[in-house]
């Protein structure tokens, strides 16, 4: 490990002006790069004492063995420049944004001589250009297919159309009308390339003109009696306007726009993005982000952006070296739209805006949405990156091999003697101190045992009832109460295995090897008290979701997991769920002592009749809604009652 200071330059020789720096290790290995306005303030921010440092940055700056910096004229070339270091190096510091999956993209070469459309997973090749990402291959492929009925493109490969060519065949896709078959001349160049332009303009949004001139041939041709060619170009529009249909209408036509919302735990973030073009919403994609500790999202948020546009410039940059002018003319830079859509403002917001207006050579908006349709399409952005993040996280926990690593790190961080191959994790929900709850959920070689799940309802007093750490106690020793009085009856049911009737249901007797309660040390002691009253040797700890640690009994500090340990993610997924599983009992716990409190308080209406009403209108809020005649109906309820029911329940709300 390094001494900063043995490697610290001189404030007096680090110019106060805007600038990139990179910082290196050992063997000269870039390990982290960055921006300042004032590289000589920036830059003493790193070699404050240790201790002041995030644990982060002592981490980086320890690690490193040299510093080196290079001015810049401004704020927005020191953005570029940053960008492309770290596009170059990959520092390990660096926070790098990662695609949470492999989107399918349509793809049009427009640089060869007969551009292809075929559908690819990348778009790093210039002169081509993207539409997407779709969420589906089968989605796109058709899209594709109905495409090429009205713009007959081909889509085979560069050795499949040169074999073509020289045996002066076609392929049967050419036979069929599939294909122009450019390969054998059926089509011209020009011709060729004006298909390919339509179908880009199409894609682009621009359909009107095209659905207008095929709609006005048809007519044409049935007005000439050519009734084959009419239905030919029916089949065309039915295909196109299939197709414009795949796309929802979300905003204005004139709109185009990079919608974005994310989600985040205290270990991960999810980044999601709508491609909205001229007001339909064209694609989504996904990112996913290791979150530091103590990050700060505006500063995380810039970031995000220039590495997912920072590619658009690369891009940029080669096509503008293209000898054609046609090729430029279909830039990759046209996916930048004229507003981009977040949660709230990155860092340097004003910055990245002329950055781009200036990859994209027209201005940028970034902004945040307050109100009306924009603000409606975020919201549902942020629902779809709540549930990528939780398909991200349950993967995670499905993976074999990550749950086997987990349940490793698990025995060697805890000094367990074998794996913890049955985890319990509990949790306590309440309102406050009213209607207690608490869960038990089971997780079995690393994935959850949902059948195992149980609640309990907490018999509290009045003066406990907001007291965690004994509804934490009452639960544990009625759980262990339960497994020991269900080994009893396993026992006996064996002794008399030959008179016995009925197998005994197990529901309790098998014991954990890992007890997992949601808190920090005060929740850990005390349920390691509960567990030593009833006798049960089980190890126990406790995740504080703070700081994400974990707290074993007796300790005066807790064992802290790297961030990225699979053992980590199976801690929190199942604290997540236990603490789930008890809102969702003591919702249903709180509304049915509501419902009964209410029909309790209506004279005469005894338990037989109050059953009898709910199994009629299955609710309380539709019993609210309906009328006297129709409560009236309803067995041993009659037309005085139905009224005092109606009367009751109208004045109760």
């Amino acid at each position: 490990m390094a001494d900063p200071a043995s490697y610290r330059p001189n404030p007096a020789d680090i110019p106060p002006s805007p600038g990139v720096y990179r910082f290196l290790d050992e063997n000269g290995r870039v390990i982290y790069v960055g921006k300042a306005v004032n590289l000589r303030n920036r830059l003493a921010n790193y070699f404050q004492p240790l201790e002041s440092l995030h644990p982060r940055t002592r981490k980086m700056v320890t690690t490193g063995a040299a510093v080196k910096w290079i001015t810049v004229d401004n704020e927005l070339e020191a953005l570029s420049l940053e960008y492309s270091w770290i596009k170059e190096f990959t520092p390990r510091f660096n926070v790098m944004y990662r695609d949470d999956k492999s989107y399918p993209y349509l793809a049009l070469t427009m640089g060869d001589e007969y551009p292809r459309i075929h559908i690819t997973r990348e778009r790093r090749r210039p002169n081509s250009r993207y539409f997407g990402p779709y969420t589906q291959v089968w989605a796109i492929r058709e899209t594709m297919d109905l495409l090429r009925k009205v713009f007959p493109l081909r889509s085979c490969t560069k050795g499949v159309f040169n074999r073509a060519k020289v045996l002066g065949r076609p392929c049967l896709e050419g036979y069929i009308d599939k294909c122009s078959a450019p390969c054998v001349g059926r089509i011209s160049p020009q011709a060729y390339r004006k298909l390919a332009t339509q179908v880009s303009s199409f894609l682009d949004g621009k359909t009107e003109p095209f659905t207008s001139r095929i709609h006005n041939e048809m007519e044409e041709a049935a007005s000439r009696l050519d009734f084959e060619q009419a239905a030919k170009l029916r089949d065309q529009l039915l295909a196109l306007e299939k197709v414009r249909e795949k796309n929802t209408v979300v905003l204005d036509e004139s709109v185009d726009a990079d919608v974005y919302a994310l989600a985040k735990d205290d270990l991960e973030m999810i980044v999601q993005v709508f491609y909205v073009r001229a007001g339909r919403i064209r694609g989504e994609r996904g990112w996913v982000v290791e979150t530091p500790e103590e990050s700060d999202l505006p500063e995380m948020l810039e970031s995000f952006l220039e590495q997912v546009y920072g590619e658009y410039r690369q891009l940029n940059q080669a096509v503008a070296a293209a000898k054609s002018v046609d090729d430029v003319e279909h830039t990759p830079t046209q996916a930048i739209p004229s507003e981009i859509l977040m949660p709230l403002i990155p860092q340097r917001a004003a910055t990245l805006s002329a950055w781009l207006s200036e990859i994209r050579g027209k201005k940028v908006q970034i902004r945040v949405p307050k109100r009306g349709a924009k603000r409606s399409l975020m919201e549902t952005v942020a629902a779809n990156a709540s549930q990528a993040l939780r398909l991200h996280k349950t993967k995670r926990v499905g993976d074999l091999t990550q749950r086997s690593e987990a349940l490793r790190e698990l025995q060697e961080y805890l000094e367990l003697a074998d794996a913890p191959l049955r985890i319990e994790g509990y949790d306590i929900s309440h309102t406050q101190g009213a209607h207690q709850v608490g869960s038990m959920v089971v997780f079995e070689d690393g994935a959850p045992l949902k059948r195992a799940y149980r609640s309990f309802n907490i018999h509290s007093t009045p003066a406990d009832s907001a007291d965690d750490t004994k509804a934490m106690n009452e639960v544990l020793k009625r759980r262990f109460a339960r497994l020991r009085q269900e080994e009893l009856d396993v026992q006996r049911e064996l002794v008399s295995a030959e008179t016995s009737g009925e197998p005994i249901l197990r529901r309790f007797s098998y014991s954990p090897d890992l007890i997992v309660v949601d808190g920090g040390a005060p929740q850990v002691n005390a349920a390691q008290k509960a567990l030593e009253e009833v006798g049960a040797n089980v190890s126990v700890i406790g995740l504080a979701k703070r700081l994400e640690e974990v707290w074993l009994p007796g300790t005066e500090f807790p064992v802290i997991f790297p961030r990225t340990s699979p053992a980590l993610y199976l801690l929190q997924y199942l604290r997540d769920e236990s603490h789930r599983f008890a809102i969702t009992a003591h919702r249903k716990k709180r509304g049915k002592t509501v419902r009964n409190s209410l029909l309790d308080s209506i004279p005469g209406l005894g338990p037989v009749r109050q059953k009898a009403l709910l199994k009629h209108f299955g609710s309380l809020k539709r019993l609210r809604e309906a009328e006297e005649g129709e409560i009236a109906e309803v067995d041993g309820i009659g037309a005085v009652m139905a009224k005092q029911i109606r009367d009751c329940l109208a004045d109760s709300r």
